[in-house]
């Protein structure tokens, strides 16, 4: 007999067998197109009037270019190019006629429609000092669209703000390579792909030992020890009774868990209500 032969087959089929399942795994991904980040023109006039045109500008460029980084970061999507996401948006909107881009499964457009960057100065006479602070606030609406019916799936507005005093920041205003506005880019950006990957893959509960859940989320993904989360069942699909549309599946609230442990690629919650947790569950963190 030919071991070398047989060994040299076997190793090959263990070789193709991992292919395979690394494809099947690459499959099942949804497919991601990004759309061009857009700004509606109540955001572009205003700016426009506060001398901030080209600071939204560089901002919005900068986003297009962190919400790829975003997006490839959590690894939940296959991305589609962009500038066929942005052709997508031209021809749906010119013809009037459902998606037709086989080639993804989801169509995100972020439009924003707010940017305000504002300064205020503070003098404090009985210590006898100056205090310059800045505002920046970047709001945007994130709507998700199914490609293959060309149905709103979730649109949501999603914004950032913060307030730091000027001297931590530099005296360079309206440029993107300021420290503060970089910062709040990045953090829209992270903030819309936490959204759309919510949105299209739930989190769930995956294992429960005891009163120990683990839940189908990790770092960078927004979750976090301490956090009070709610979790629900789901029951039967729904429908428009006037239309047969579909409503969704009905969600029962079937208990509540607090989050003690989060790892790369999950977290663990302790259960602090249950009615009936069990896995596959979904959960969301309650609003604070």
């Amino acid at each position: 007999m030919n071991f070398p032969r047989l060994s040299s087959l076997f190793l090959a089929l263990i070789a193709a067998c991992g292919v395979t399942a690394a494809t099947a795994q690459e499959v099942a991904l949804k497919k991601l197109a990004i759309g061009s980040v857009k700004v509606n023109a109540a955001a572009a006039s205003a700016a426009a009037a506060s001398g901030r045109k080209v600071a939204l500008d560089r901002m919005t460029e900068n986003l297009n270019a962190q919400l790829l980084s975003a997006f490839q970061a959590g690894r939940r999507f296959q991305l589609v190019g962009r500038a066929d996401g942005a052709a997508l948006v031209e021809e749906a909107a010119a013809t009037g006629k459902a998606f037709a881009f086989g080639e993804a499964d989801y169509l995100l457009v972020v439009t924003v429609d707010d940017f305000q960057d504002a300064m205020e100065t503070k003098t404090f006479a009985a210590l006898g000092t100056t205090v310059t602070s800045r505002t920046v606030r970047f709001a945007a609406i994130s709507s998700v669209y199914d490609v293959k019916t060309g149905t709103v799936v979730e649109t949501a507005n999603l914004s950032v703000n913060r307030t730091a005093p000027e001297e931590q920041r530099g005296q360079v205003t309206g440029d993107t390579r300021d420290a503060l506005l970089r910062e709040l880019t990045q953090e829209l950006a992270e903030k819309t792909a936490r959204h759309v990957s919510d949105v299209v893959y739930p989190a769930r509960i995956v294992a429960k030992t005891d009163k120990i859940v683990t839940i189908n989320r990790g770092d960078g993904t927004g979750i976090a020890p301490g956090q009070l989360w709610e979790v629900f069942a789901l029951g039967a699909e729904m429908k428009d009774p006037d239309t047969g549309a579909s409503l969704g599946r009905e969600e029962l609230l079937v208990g509540k868990v607090r989050v003690t442990r989060v790892t790369a690629k999950t977290s663990q919650a302790s259960v602090q209500e249950d009615l009936g947790i069990d896995r596959g569950a979904l959960v969301r963190p309650v609003a604070q």
